[in-house]
């Protein structure tokens, strides 16, 4: 084939995915691979940096290329994105010294959180870095890694990210971008865009962090060594790369102040650019991926999680069915919630399952399902479980819209969208329109386009936009909008009323577990 290709891979949770995409943002090819998560103990959550990330990344770089018989040469630049922020530490020969600790929804550094907060202060924390404390945070999980497995902390060299993981194993370079350092709180200025020596002080040595960038810069080019693995010319270049979900928002326009995007992955993530720095504890803010944008972020513990834990465990044979060749289980589940009412007939679900991350930032919160009696079937439950999603991104939405931000359109993306019965009662619930784009591939997508920004082929982060087609809108229903405006002022009430209650329990289950 002839022509100018650009080159995108990202990392996620459950599976990776890569594509390549020409000049006039036309998909050439695309794949995808699926791993594992491991799940060592309650509350941790991690991947296997080179058995995962750069496995995956190897696997989908040859086989995309060869698979259309694209030669490596005519491929001009490379983005990478991933599941962030997340912690991996290196050591001197850059070689990883254990498993990578995921984002928000690993919970092991609770009590860094709160010896960190009482050290420096939660006001101080939140002033520099735009953020309070979190499981999301970076930085209480390497004063974890310091404290707990202190012999793995002193052989560090390098702290990375999957992006900066797989952008040093391509060009040696070690970097991070602005969007994903501002999730290292304490330890990134979001009013310098660099790192704070001061707040680093007792939790990192400065020389273990990797540059900060933008994403779309260059951080390097392939080397010899990653040209033999991943089928790539060596000189090729390589851009800083971002997380998942912001490639994702790239993938889809979501470039301008006042644009809005919601992710449907394994766990929910929601991205409001807008053109000044606005701080709120209960949410994430932090620049966006160009200078002179920033952004206001949302992200929920469980999503995607949710619904694959219900088809795992309540749904054998749906999934039966599907290996034979039959529906998909997930569309057969959406098909029977479509049959339930509204309101699930008086089922509430709290989806704090994996704990919550933003607006409560609880990792000790758990799941609920509230209301049943025994006229109740799965169906239901699998609805119920749908509209307690709903309600937590209405839950976020409230407050990005207390601060000025915008919720009245939203660009849907993400595996969540295959599924129209979500997606309707998202926008009841919520009372926004959400547009589906007619290529909602991922944040491979964002990445291959901000390989071409970075590699001078477009000039803006907005010439995305001309790669992005609509596909469908979806607008709420009034009527149910209304019923589940009633049912969401019970969600609201029920978190507070039993947060007692739920920490205890996630402290007797802890302990049980040891």
């Amino acid at each position: 084939m002839s022509g100018t290709y650009f080159l995108g891979i990202d990392i996620g949770t459950y599976e990776s995915k890569g594509v390549i995409a020409d000049e006039s943002g036309n998909l050439v090819s695309q794949a995808t691979i699926a791993h594992e998560l491991s799940l060592p103990k309650p509350g941790w959550v991690e991947h296997d940096a080179d058995k995962i990330w750069w496995h995956d990344f190897c696997w989908l770089s040859n086989k995309l290329t060869r698979e259309r018989d694209i030669p490596a040469r005519q491929i001009a630049g490379v983005g990478c994105s991933g599941i962030g922020p997340d912690l991996l530490p290196l050591d001197e020969s850059g070689k990883p010294l254990r498993p990578a600790i995921l984002y928000g929804i690993d919970t092991r550094a609770a009590k860094e959180i709160a010896d960190l907060e009482t050290r420096i202060g939660r006001e101080k924390i939140i002033e520099t870095c735009g953020n309070g404390l979190s499981t999301q945070s970076v930085g209480p999980k390497i004063l974890w890694l310091a404290r707990n497995e202190p012999e793995i902390y002193k052989q560090t060299r390098h702290i990375l990210t999957a992006t900066g993981y797989l952008v040093f194993r391509l060009t040696g370079k070690t970097f991070i971008d602005h969007y994903t350092a501002a999730t290292f709180a304490p330890l990134y200025n979001i009013h310098t865009l660099a790192w704070e020596p001061e707040l680093c002080e007792g939790i990192v040595d400065l020389e273990l962090l990797p540059i900060p960038a933008w994403s779309h810069q260059l951080a390097g080019y392939v080397t010899r060594e990653a040209s033999f693995q991943t089928g790539l010319t060596e000189g090729t270049p390589v851009i800083v790369g971002t997380t998942d979900a912001a490639a994702e928002s790239v993938s889809v326009g979501v470039t301008s102040p006042g644009e809005l995007m919601i992710m449907y992955g394994t766990t929910l993530f929601m991205i409001n650019v807008v053109d000044h720095l606005i701080v709120d504890p209960r949410l994430w803010a932090g620049t966006y991926l160009a200078e002179g944008t920033w952004s206001l972020a949302a992200g929920m513990a469980t999503s995607g999680a949710l619904t694959r834990w219900f088809r795992n465990e309540f749904a054998a044979k749906e999934l039966e069915i599907e290996t034979q060749g039959g529906t998909n289980a997930y569309a057969a589940l959406s098909k029977m919630a479509a049959k339930i009412s509204p309101g699930s007939d008086g089922l509430i679900v709290l989806p704090y399952f994996s704990g919550e991350r933003t607006p409560i930032h609880d990792p000790l919160a758990r799941g609920v399902i509230a209301g049943l009696t025994l006229s109740h079937t799965r169906a239901h439950l699998y609805r119920a479980l749908l509209e307690g999603v709903a309600y937590g991104i209405r839950h976020n939405l409230d407050v990005v819209g207390e601060r000025g931000g915008t919720s009245q359109l939203a660009i849907a993306v993400g595996g969540g969208t295959k599924s129209d019965v979500w997606l309707q009662i998202v926008s009841d619930v919520t009372g926004i329109q959400q547009n589906v784009p007619e290529l909602v591939i991922g944040a491979a997508y964002g990445d291959a386009y901000l390989s071409a920004l970075g590699t001078g082929y477009f000039v803006h982060l907005d010439g995305v936009k001309a790669w992005v087609k609509p596909r469908k809108t979806i607008y709420p229903n009034l009527e149910n909008h209304e019923i589940y405006s009633r049912y969401y002022e019970h969600y609201r009430e029920m978190y507070p009323s039993i947060k007692d209650d739920l920490h205890s329990l996630a402290k007797l289950g802890m302990r049980q577990s040891e």
